[in-house]
C-alpha cells in the first residue's frame, strides 16, 4: 500500500514540473515572459513540492485508516471463516438436520441431515415454514405448532419439543427438535437456528420397555431381579419384585428388596437342588431348580425356580432375573398321577394274568367238548328236539372256540408290540385266505376282482396280513346284502412312499353318523346276527397298527363298506 502511495506522489511531482516546465518555455517562446521568470518557476516548483508533500501527508492518514480497517475485516473475515468451517464440521459430526429460519421473511434453510436422515432429494425441499409444517404428523401438527409460535412471542431463546416428522419414503420417524431465537435491538424475533435429532429408535425402545414392564407387573409368574453377585456365596440380593412375588410369597417387596431369597429355604428345601443353583450363579449360566420353599407364614409351596444371567454391552454381567412358578398343584397332580400309573400298570398285569389263565383253563374243556360233539356226530340221533339241541350246542362251542382264539390273537399283539416282518407275497396271501374260506365262497358265490399287479410283494408280517383280510373277507360274506350279488374289490397301490390296500364290498354297510367312534371297538356289534362276537376290526385294527400302519372306513347303510389301510414302505 505504501509503495503505491509514493507512486502516486512522484508521479504527481514528475507530471507537474513537466508542466510548470512546459509552461514556461510556452511563454518565453511567445514572448510573455515577465521579468523574475525564474523566480516565478522556482515559486511554481516550491507549490507542486508543497503540495506533493500535503498529498503524501494526507495519503499515509489515509492509507494508515485503511490499514486497520483491512486489518479489522481480515480479522472479521478469519472469524467467520472459522466459525463456517465449526459449522461445517459440526454438521457433518452430528447425525442432527440443522435448519434455519428467518422469521419475517419466512425463508428457512436446511443442512445435508434433511437429505441423509429423512431421504429428501434437494429438488423437494421447500423453502418455507409450510413445507416444515405439513411434513409433521396430523396428529401433533397443531400442538407443535401452538407451542412453537407461543414460544416465539414470549420472546425466551430455546425451544424443543418432540413430533413424528415424515420421510421422503411416507414413514414417520419421531424427532428431538431444539431451537435458540435471536432478536434485534428491539426485542422482536427475527430468526431461529435449530437442530432435528432422529430418537425413533429411542422411542421404539421405550415404548418397549413399557411394553415388557406391563408383562412384568401383569404376569402371573413370579418374577425377582438381583444384584450381580453375592460376597458370601449365597444368592445375590434381590432389588426388585413384581406383584406376583408378592402375592405367591406374602413378602411385600420393602420387605424383601435388599435381602437375598435364601431367606426362603426351610427344613423340606431340596439342598442338592440349592447347590446346582450356587454353582450355576458362580459360572454365570442359566439354571433351572425345583424345591420346596415357603412363604411369610412359614407355609411350604413348592416352586420352578429360573435364574437367568443378564450381560452389559462390556459382556460383564449386571443382574440375574429369576421367574418363579408356584407348582404345588401340578406336583400333586404328578404324584397322583404316578400313583395311578402304578395302579393301572398292576391292573394290567393282573388282566393279562387273568386273561393267559382263562384262555388256558378254558382251551382244555373246550377241546374236551369239542372231540365229545365230534363223536356224537356219528351216532344217529332219534330224537329231533335233542338234535336240534346238539346242533345248536355244537354251534355255541365253536363260536366259543374261535372267541378265545381271537382273545388269544388280541393278547399276543398286546404282549408283543413288534414282530418280525419279511417280503410277502399278496398272491400267496390271498391264496391262503381263500383256501380257508373256500365254503363261505363256494356257498355264497360272490365277484371277487383282484387287482395288485403293481404290488406283489409287501413288506410286513404274513400271519398277520393273512389275519387281516379273513376277517375282513368273512365280515363281507357275513354281512352281504340279500337283495344284490356280493361284490368285493382287493386293489393294492403304490402312491409316493406308501402302500394302499383297499379293501370295497357292496353289503348291508354300518352308520357311520352313529357308530363312527365305535367302529374299531372291543365287543362292539353294529348288526343283530347270533355269531358276531364284535371282536374282529378291534384285532384287525391292533395287527395294522402294530405293523405300523394305518386302517379307515367309509360305508353307507344299504351300499356298502369300504376299508383302507395305508402303510409307509
Amino acid at each position: 500500500m505504501k509503495s503505491k502511495s509514493l507512486q502516486i506522489i512522484l508521479t504527481y511531482i514528475a507530471v507537474s514540473f513537466i508542466l510548470a516546465i512546459t509552461f514556461h518555455k510556452l511563454l518565453i517562446s511567445l514572448d510573455f515572459t515577465p521579468e523574475n521568470s525564474s523566480i516565478f518557476l522556482a515559486k511554481d516548483i516550491f507549490f507542486i513540492l508543497s503540495t506533493g508533500i500535503l498529498f503524501s501527508y494526507i495519503l499515509s492518514k489515509k492509507e494508515k485508516k485503511n490499514s486497520t480497517f483491512f486489518e479489522k475485516l481480515n480479522i472479521t473475515n478469519e472469524v467467520i471463516k472459522e466459525s463456517n468451517e465449526k459449522y461445517d464440521i459440526v454438521a457433518k459430526a452430528t447425525s442432527d438436520t440443522i435448519w434455519d429460519w428467518k422469521i419475517q421473511e419466512d425463508s428457512i434453510n436446511w443442512n445435508k441431515g434433511i437429505e441423509s436422515v429423512f431421504g429428501y432429494n434437494p429438488s423437494e425441499v421447500g423453502k418455507t415454514s409450510k413445507w416444515w409444517f405439513d411434513k409433521i404428523h396430523p396428529e401433533d401438527s397443531i400442538r407443535m405448532s401452538i407451542k412453537l409460535y407461543s414460544f416465539i412471542e414470549q420472546k425466551t431463546e430455546k425451544w424443543q419439543d418432540q413430533y413424528r416428522f415424515r420421510c421422503a419414503d411416507g414413514t414417520y420417524k419421531y424427532v428431538l427438535d431444539r431451537g435458540f431465537l435471536l432478536k434485534d435491538e428491539n426485542g422482536k424475533a427475527i430468526r431461529m437456528i435449530g437442530a432435528i435429532q432422529d430418537i425413533t429408535k429411542q422411542k421404539e425402545e421405550e415404548q418397549r420397555l413399557k411394553l415388557l414392564e406391563t408383562v412384568i407387573t401383569q404376569s402371573k409368574d413370579s418374577i425377582l431381579i438381583t444384584e450381580a453377585n453375592s460376597p458370601d456365596g449365597r444368592i445375590p440380593k434381590i432389588v426388585y419384585v413384581n406383584p406376583a412375588f408378592s402375592q405367591m410369597s406374602g413378602y411385600l417387596s420393602n420387605e424383601i428388596i435388599g435381602k437375598s431369597p435364601n431367606i426362603f429355604k426351610g427344613p423340606k428345601s431340596d439342598s442338592e437342588e440349592l447347590k446346582k443353583l450356587l454353582r450355576a450363579i458362580k459360572n454365570e449360566e442359566e439354571c433351572l431348580i425345583e424345591t420346596i420353599t415357603y412363604t411369610k407364614t412359614k407355609e411350604e409351596y413348592w416352586v420352578r425356580f429360573s435364574m437367568i444371567p443378564i450381560f452389559n454391552n462390556e459382556g460383564i454381567i449386571s443382574h440375574w432375573i429369576s421367574i418363579q412358578r408356584d407348582i404345588t398343584d401340578e406336583k400333586k397332580l404328578e404324584t397322583e398321577k404316578e400313583h395311578l400309573i402304578r395302579e393301572l400298570t398292576q391292573n394290567n398285569k393282573d388282566l393279562k394274568q387273568f386273561s393267559y389263565i382263562t384262555s388256558h383253563n378254558l382251551r382244555a374243556p373246550l377241546s374236551n367238548l369239542i372231540g365229545l360233539l365230534n363223536l356224537i356226530e356219528d351216532i344217529p340221533v332219534e330224537n329231533q328236539e335233542l338234535e336240534e339241541i346238539l346242533s345248536g350246542f355244537t354251534k355255541s362251542t365253536h363260536l366259543l372256540n374261535e372267541t378265545i382264539n381271537d382273545l388269544v390273537k388280541v393278547i399276543i399283539i398286546k404282549d408283543n408290540p413288534s414282530m418280525q416282518k419279511e417280503e410277502t407275497s399278496l398272491k400267496e396271501v390271498f391264496e391262503n385266505v381263500f383256501s380257508q374260506l373256500s365254503f363261505q365262497i363256494e356257498m355264497h358265490k360272490p365277484i371277487i376282482k383282484l387287482k395288485f399287479e403293481k404290488v406283489p410283494v409287501l413288506v410286513t408280517n404274513k400271519a398277520y396280513l393273512e389275519s387281516i383280510l379273513l376277517n375282513l373277507l368273512t365280515n363281507s360274506i357275513k354281512y352281504k346284502s340279500e337283495n344284490r350279488k356280493l361284490k368285493i374289490s382287493i386293489i393294492a397301490e403304490q402312491i409316493e412312499n406308501k402302500t394302499i390296500l383297499t379293501f370295497k364290498d357292496n353289503g348291508i354297510g354300518i352308520d357311520l353318523e352313529r357308530n363312527r367312534d365305535k367302529v374299531f371297538g372291543l365287543y362292539q356289534r353294529f348288526h343283530n346276527y347270533p355269531d358276531s362276537k364284535g371282536l374282529g376290526l378291534y384285532l384287525v385294527k391292533s395287527q395294522v397298527e402294530t405293523m405300523g400302519g394305518t386302517i379307515s372306513i367309509d360305508s353307507e347303510v344299504n351300499k356298502g363298506t369300504t376299508f383302507t389301510i395305508t402303510f409307509k414302505n
